[in-house]
């Protein structure tokens, strides 16, 4: 049952459309609340219509459900995320944490032959192989089916990918896509992110193979429906077979889809457009992103992001508010998880992620032990100081030189393996010179045939032998994730046992196969790093 009309009335002839939205949103799920108890919950509305100042404020912890009674203490300790972010509270048993490439590969295929409202896919780039195709197949045969099922369609896939390395090469991500754009013009979006940094004799200097390292569209998010993936896997043949990374299903989370689904909308529109035929064009009113000027693109487009953010942290916390004042057991499933979004889009003004890291970081006590790891170990120079400085154990896992991704390329692609062999010896030398190798451990991940993408971390408290916390998604921590790209990633905070024990598993079989650094690693004959290539890190450390 939906709120009486007079209510809608009232609230749109108050506040603007997104906040009357939020207030319409609340309303509706508070009437569906009384319906199932058979009692009257319209004053429960009161607090809410005298609700004024949008101001980011506290998240309480709700207190009705058992849920979160158990998760007092923990969201306590981790409360301050929700000044900064929207806070999504979920039940831990739709987690799900997936190990290889092939689940994720698999769990996309199938999500997208089933979906019936929207797909979503957010990524770097889209691969041109068979496996690629067999992705794209999935799509044209669900829209297909939507509109073979109704006269009027509602399956919409939308996809965002980097302009620079979409437009690579005669076949690329959008040669992929063009297909099924136009045939299914209506229902198809194709949104191709450019950076405003590369603009004028910049961009037409940079060799093509070069031009992402001035940056980049590096989210990867995969909606279907109501569900979603949330990795640091590209939509490419490696990331589906044998390049290791993380991923996390979320599984009928409707409020955490609707967040990322208006997210990759909003960073679509002030993206170019790719046409049928094969053009690109800006939305009316946007500026265009190296035509336009640099700073009016940063403003409409962090205007235009931070609406979704700032609309959603107001709607969570009003949502909380609203579920603290209604009867136990109104929940059908214990929601004991936390879900924050963490948005980094530094080139637009944008830093969410940044300060929650950084704040992370830096109050991970001396119990606490923290297993961190990047597939390009880079850390920025204030993580690198808070990871020293800081009293929490920490254990860092990186590539090994032959699971680094540009291991045998080609020019001075090829000596990035090597760079960051000198980066991280760099680091283990501050380690030492710090005395500080019984507490940060550095380990190298070793698997023949395969390369390493993982990244993220694990956060354990201390006294618990599982993990509490975990961040996961796009960013590396190294200075392209914070300065250069568009990342996001999420905090999953739980208490549910068994989520924890998936954490657990996920970090314990990635580190099993490493070995850890020592001295002796850096004295081995094929650990010797070029002057030359020592000379240019600095260069690749800020651009790779």
């Amino acid at each position: 049952m939906a709120a009486p009309m007079s209510w809608r009335r009232l609230v749109y002839s108050v506040y603007s459309p997104a906040i009357a939205g939020v207030f319409t949103r609340i309303s509706d799920r508070v009437f569906r609340a009384r319906d199932r108890r058979g009692g009257s919950s319209v004053l429960l509305l009161a607090p809410l219509l005298a609700e004024t100042d949008p101001a980011p404020h506290r998240v309480s912890r709700p207190t009705g459900s058992a849920g979160a009674q158990r998760t007092e203490g923990l969201c306590n300790h981790f409360r301050w995320m929700a000044e900064h972010v929207p806070a999504f509270r979920v039940p831990g048993s739709h987690v799900h944490i997936l190990t290889s490439p092939d689940q994720f590969y698999q769990a996309m295929k199938a999500r997208i032959k089933t979906a019936q409202r929207r797909v979503v896919m957010a990524s770097l780039y889209l691969g041109t192989g068979q496996l690629e195709q067999e992705l794209v197949d999935c799509m044209e045969e669900a829209l297909q089916r939507s509109q073979d099922n109704s006269q009027s369609p509602d399956l919409k896939v939308s996809v965002l990918l980097d302009y620079t390395r979409g437009s690579r090469g005669k076949i690329n991500s959008r040669t992929m896509l063009l297909p099924l754009l136009q045939r299914f013009t209506s229902q198809m979006r194709v949104s191709l992110y450019h950076t405003p940094d590369l603009r004028g004799l910049l961009r037409l200097l940079v060799p093509q193979r070069f031009n992402e390292t001035i940056g980049v569209q590096h989210i990867k998010v995969y909606l279907f429906d109501d569900s979603i993936i949330i990795s640091g896997a590209n939509l490419s043949d490696s990331y589906f077979t044998n390049r290791q990374d993380r991923y996390v299903l979320l599984e009928n989370c409707r409020e955490v889809a609707d967040f990322f689904s208006d997210l990759v909308e909003a960073v679509g529109d002030v993206s170019l457009q790719l046409q049928p035929d094969d053009s690109v064009t800006m939305l009316e009113g946007m500026v265009h992103p190296y035509k336009g000027n640099r700073q009016d693109f940063s403003a409409v487009a962090r205007k235009r992001i931070m609406e979704v953010v700032n609309s959603a942290h107001i709607r969570q916390r009003l949502l909380n508010q609203s579920e603290d004042s209604e009867d136990e057991g109104m929940s059908e499933v214990e929601e004991d998880t936390w879900v924050f979004p963490l948005v980094q889009m530094k080139p637009l003004g944008i830093r969410v992620d940044e300060q929650v890291t950084q704040r992370l970081l830096t109050d991970a006590g001396p119990e606490s032990t923290v297993f961190l790891t990047s597939g390009y170990f880079n850390l920025t120079r204030a993580y690198m100081r808070l990871v020293l400085k800081a009293g929490a154990s920490y254990r860092i896992l990186t590539a090994s030189p032959e699971v680094n991704g540009f291991f045998g390329a080609k020019g001075v692609a090829g000596a990035i393996p090597a760079a960051y062999t000198h980066i991280a010896r760099q680091f283990y030398k501050q380690v030492c010179q710090g005395g500080q190798q019984e507490r940060v451990h550095l380990h190298e991940y070793h698997r023949p045939e395969w390369t390493f993408h993982a990244k993220g971390l694990w956060y354990y408290l201390q006294g618990q032998d599982r993990p509490c916390l975990t961040l996961i998604g796009s960013p590396n921590f190294g200075y392209r994730s914070v300065h250069r790209d568009l990342e996001a990633q999420i905090a999953i905070v739980t208490e549910n046992e068994e989520l924890q024990s998936q954490l657990q598993e996920e970090q314990e079989m990635l580190y099993r196969r490493s070995t850890e650094v020592s001295t002796s690693t850096f004295e081995r004959p094929d650990r010797h790093v070029k002057l030359w290539v020592k000379l240019v890190t600095p260069l690749i450390k800020n651009f790779f």
